[in-house]
């Protein structure tokens, strides 16, 4: 593992990366309709990528949508990409104020128009940031 010295003799990792799982199922677990889960899942993206940011991570990365995803029903893949959009929305001017360079990685091509927008606006807009690195998988495949 590629690691960096933090405060002392405390090791800090350069790079991580988190498959985003189990947001429904922890949701069901809770008698809760999945899409508490997704929306819940939102929240601790914000709180990972702040606490990453703040121990001085250089990249996170973030799996969040693989193209197996496609298969869910219809209704939880559409809020699931109006969770995406919404999102994008509401953090990148966030982002780009703490300096975090905002990537996307995957086949973007199976997304509305206005997500492909909203995706290539983020990544200009924090193009030029120094800090975190942010990956966004999108629509990739894991096999």
């Amino acid at each position: 593992m590629d690691v960096q010295i933090k405060k002392g003799t405390e090791r800090m990792p350069k790079h991580i990366a988190i498959v985003m799982d189990g947001n429904g199922r922890w949701a069901q677990a809770k008698h809760l309709p999945r899409t508490a889960g997704h929306h819940a899942g939102s929240k601790a993206v914000r709180r990972t990528v702040e606490y990453c940011a703040q121990q001085g991570i250089e990249v996170l990365s973030l799996f969040a949508f693989s193209s197996e995803n496609w298969h869910r029903p219809k209704e939880e893949v559409d809020l699931l990409m109006r969770l995406f959009i919404t999102t994008l929305k509401q953090e990148v001017k966030r982002l780009n104020e703490n300096k975090i360079r905002l990537l996307f990685i995957g086949d973007r091509s199976a997304f509305s128009q206005s997500l492909q927008d909203k995706i290539k606006e983020s990544e200009q807009l924090t193009c030029e940031n120094t800090g975190m690195t942010l990956i966004i998988a999108a629509n990739y495949g894991g096999r």
